[in-house]
């Protein structure tokens, strides 16, 4: 969904196939957003459907270990507790005011692709003809096997079952049996627990097992009864190879699976579609070549293989015996400190993501900060007021240096402003102020001024093509 109000917004025709019903989901699954995905949902002008439905609180920990982030330089310094089935619901009403089709009750069986496009073939027996194909199917993705793209990674050591259920007697809240048991949605309890001895997410767990996981835990079952579900999942840890096959690509799961440890799944999918979207559309429209598809995976393929390695790590920390605890103890002291808090913090709220767009200025390639800009006219304006449309943004800042950018107008929006306080990256810290910043859709800098145009036109043509963009609309 997040992909498609990308596409959108980038004035891309696109169309999900999904083979739900409706946007209902019977279980919770995700439980949360990190603060960049509501930075991301703020550029979009959509952060607050999902503020005023979830708890703003800190949730970012490290192996169990909590790490306070309200320190940090962000509008949305801390996480959101929002379950996945209401995150669904409400990206369902946003995608359907944008007017994007979804054909519900279908799956893709198979594909071709050529020169110029994608023939899709769907369960209904019914075909359809695209120029791209998104794989966002999970991770037994069909996309990505019918493509061909090797997933690879760590068979699973553990499997938990977890489930929502009512029970005669109500534990004791708290973690415990590597997961735990809390209160949960309409007076129901929520249980999460290591199954040990099951590795296999794919076999239906019953209400049996559960009594069984409860018993092993707590040595009574409660008087468990009237699941509203039961599920399994494991610490399955793999990464797609490739994220693109010529005109087939991937996202989220299909791309990527791991432990759901530090909350980190869902939050990675959709900054996966916020990078991919404006990329795709601008080959679409034939306003960039389809290299520009390839610093998706460049960009998107490390990121997503950094937070695998920290769920391996947290599972392994998770372990009970004595010299993992004394482990887990000594990690827990140094999570206390300041730079290892900030590192660690950084990167489990993906406030820290930095593209490698070569050397330069510390702001280039990371997240644009959201700051309160003065106009010309003497007004305000939020960064990310400018994102709204999902198009690149070119402010001149400081000395307001003459910048020649008409090739590539009214594609890239231009704005003279000042900003008088700090410029502040989470975990980097203070950095010198530009004099201008070139401001990708998804929010990243891919250009940095400091005192001349030096490298603008370069940065232009490499992220936004080397024709104007109404020309190149025409041509096609």
């Amino acid at each position: 969904m997040m992909l498609a109000a990308e596409l959108t917004l980038a004035g891309t025709d696109v169309l999900i196939v999904e083979k739900r019903p409706t946007f209902e989901l019977e279980s919770p699954r995700s439980r949360g957003l990190h603060s960049r995905t509501i930075e991301v949902l703020d550029q979009r002008g959509v952060a607050d459907r999902f503020l005023v439905e979830g708890t703003a609180m800190q949730v970012q920990a490290f192996a169990g270990v909590p790490m306070d982030i309200s320190d940090f330089p962000s509008r949305h310094p801390y996480g959101l507790a929002l379950l996945q089935s209401n995150f669904e619901r409400i990206m369902s009403g946003w995608i359907d005011e944008l007017g994007v089709p979804v054909l519900r009750e279908r799956e893709v069986t198979g594909f071709a692709q050529d020169d110029s496009g994608v023939d899709i073939a769907l369960s209904d027996g019914r075909s359809l003809r695209a120029q791209y194909l998104v794989g966002c199917d999970g991770g037994r993705s069909l996309v990505r096997k019918a493509a061909g793209i090797d997933f690879a990674g760590w068979d699973p050591t553990t499997c938990w079952i977890q489930a929502e259920v009512e029970m005669v007697e109500q534990p004791e809240f708290g973690m415990r049996g590597g997961g735990g048991i809390g209160p949960a949605e309409g007076g129901r309890i929520g249980v999460t627990l290591i199954e040990p001895g099951v590795i296999r997410s794919d076999d239906e767990p019953t209400l049996e097992d559960l009594r069984s996981a409860l018993i092993r835990v707590d040595g009574r079952d409660h008087g468990v009864h009237s699941p509203r579900f039961i599920s399994r999942f494991t610490d399955m840890t793999r990464q797609a190879v490739a994220y693109r096959s010529g005109r087939v690509l991937l996202a989220g799961d299909a791309a990527h699976v791991h432990a759901p440890l530090g909350g980190q799944g869902l939050n990675l999918g959709v900054q996966d579609a916020v990078n991919l979207g404006w990329k795709l559309a601008q080959v679409v429209k034939g306003t960039s070549q389809a290299s520009l598809l390839d610093t998706y995976q460049a960009e998107r393929h490390p990121v997503a293989a950094r937070v695998l390695q920290n769920t391996m790590a947290q599972r392994a920390l998770g372990a009970t015996d004595e010299r993992t605890g004394a482990l887990r103890q000594f990690l827990s002291e140094l999570l206390t400190m300041e730079q290892p808090r900030k590192h660690i913090a950084g990167m489990i709220s993906g406030l820290d993501v930095a593209y490698d767009l070569g050397a330069g200025h510390p702001l280039l390639g990371r997240r644009m900060p959201d700051l309160d800009l003065v106009t010309t006219d003497g007004g305000t304006v939020r960064v990310v007021e400018l994102l709204r449309d999902a198009k690149p943004v070119l402010l001149n800042l400081g000395d307001r240096m003459h910048l020649d950018i008409a090739l590539w107008a009214p594609g890239v929006r231009t704005m003279d402003a000042h900003f008088d306080g700090d410029w502040e990256l989470p975990v980097v810290g203070t950095v010198p102020a530009p004099t201008a910043v070139l401001i990708r859709p998804d929010g990243h800098v891919a250009w940095v001024g400091e005192g001349t145009d030096a490298g603008l036109r370069d940065a232009l043509t490499t992220w936004f093509g080397s024709r104007p963009r109404e020309d190149a609309q025409q041509s096609r």
